[in-house]
């Protein structure tokens, strides 16, 4: 299986709620815990999955258990490796088509269920969307088409029979597989190609949103199927019936919020009410201040000279390395990003995703007037559907729906 995910996705599925990890960091983490770095190829990382590993063990044991010899397993493991490389190759497909529309990927991973390249976000155009989408399958269908090639050439049977056959041709086989990973892959369980393809095609008639939201329940519908089939005749499909249902409904959680937030600017998310530090300030200061309040992050200002951003992953950092006493300065970040209160909120929470910020600073005419963070966003956003369903259920009238950022400044 191949898939396609966007930071947005992981910014969303944390439902901004507030956190106390560590800032992410500059250089960002794979996207799945005991991945590894296998190369860099065109500036995108390749990690591979420590389950991978996993698979192709299993596979050498059942291959003793049921008396293969090790020309045998040794056969069926290349298979594997080959599979695989088609599966990156897959990826890099809709990689490099992103890349010609401006969009950066971040990196790919091989898991025992496929790849999944990162991108940084989908292009704007539904034509462009579509693109990227069937790139990856594209990919596969030429590897088949080269593999034809070097099938007849060596006047190798080439019917499909041969994929029951494990002692059949290599390259037949291979051709084969790549094929059933272009079908597949093209089946429309969002967020899989086939349902991006949907809702690209989707999006060319309707609403992005609405064609987001619609493509992600024919996804959760094709997972039910795979995880019924599963049930019956391969329980890996039952594994990938739980990637397509929680992709889509990540997917439509996105679609959801990007609804909610239009309207609405950086004024109306903003914190107000924020303590800041000196940079002569003392570590324990800013310790002080997070056990007191809310507040994790804060601005660090001369007067009103904006001069760093003291995160609580700053904090934490620079007190296992330095202690409480030392200063500020010698532990907060110079590199930070700044907004307005005017600007759209859905255009901040952007940025931040992309920048990979845990706030921005909020500058009105070179003043410091608020922070802007993700957990704020979510708090926002809670009180605006509290306020719907009131006004819904007790049929109040409008000015009971909570709206201005004075709820959570």
């Amino acid at each position: 299986e191949g898939e396609l995910e966007t930071v947005e996705d992981e910014a969303m599925k944390t439902n901004g709620q507030k956190s106390a990890r560590l800032e992410t960091p500059r250089h960002r983490a794979p996207a799945f815990r005991w991945s590894w770095k296998l190369v860099t190829v065109t500036g995108i990382d390749v990690h591979i999955h420590g389950t991978f590993f996993l698979l192709i063990a299993f596979l050498a044991v059942s291959g003793l258990v049921a008396g293969q010899g090790a020309t045998a397993i040794l056969r069926s493991t290349l298979l594997i490796l080959a599979i695989f490389t088609s599966v990156v190759l897959h990826e890099f497909g809709h990689a490099l088509m992103a890349r010609r529309f401006g969009v950066r990927t971040l990196d790919i991973t091989l898991l025992p269920i496929g790849g999944i390249a990162r991108l940084e976000k989908m292009p704007e155009k539904p034509s462009e969307q579509l693109q990227v989408a069937l790139a990856g399958p594209a990919v596969n269908v030429v590897i088949a088409m080269l593999l034809f090639g070097l099938v007849r050439l060596f006047e190798a049977p080439a019917g499909i029979e041969i994929l029951g056959n494990a002692s059949g041709p290599f390259l037949t086989q291979l051709m084969w597989i790549n094929l059933f990973l272009a079908a597949f892959n093209l089946l429309p369980g969002y967020p899989m190609d086939g349902g991006r393809v949907l809702r690209a095609l989707l999006a060319m008639r309707m609403a992005p949103e609405r064609a987001t939201q619609i493509a992600a329940r024919v996804g959760q519908g094709t997972a039910v199927i795979f995880g019924v089939v599963g049930l019956f005749h391969n329980p890996l499909l039952i594994v990938i019936a739980v990637f397509i249902w929680l992709g889509a409904q990540a997917e439509h959680s996105v679609s959801t919020m990007k609804v909610a937030l239009a309207g609405l600017s950086v004024r109306d998310g903003m914190i107000t009410d924020f303590q800041r530090v000196l940079p002569t300030d003392s570590l324990s200061r800013a310790v002080d201040l997070t056990l007191a309040g809310f507040q994790q992050d804060f601005p660090v200002m001369d007067g009103e000279r904006l001069l760093g951003v003291l995160t609580h992953g700053d904090v934490l950092k620079g007190l296992a390395e330095r202690g409480k006493s030392s200063a500020v300065q010698e532990a907060m970040r110079r590199d930070f990003d700044t907004t307005n209160p005017s600007e759209p909120l859905d255009g901040a929470l952007t940025r931040m995703r992309q920048g990979e910020r845990r706030l921005l600073m909020v500058v009105d005419h070179e003043k410091v007037v608020g922070l802007l963070t993700v957990g704020n966003i979510g708090e926002l956003l809670a009180l605006e559907a509290a306020g719907h369903q009131i006004g819904e259920s007790a049929e109040l009238s409008p000015a009971v729906g909570l709206r201005a950022g004075a709820e959570t400044s």
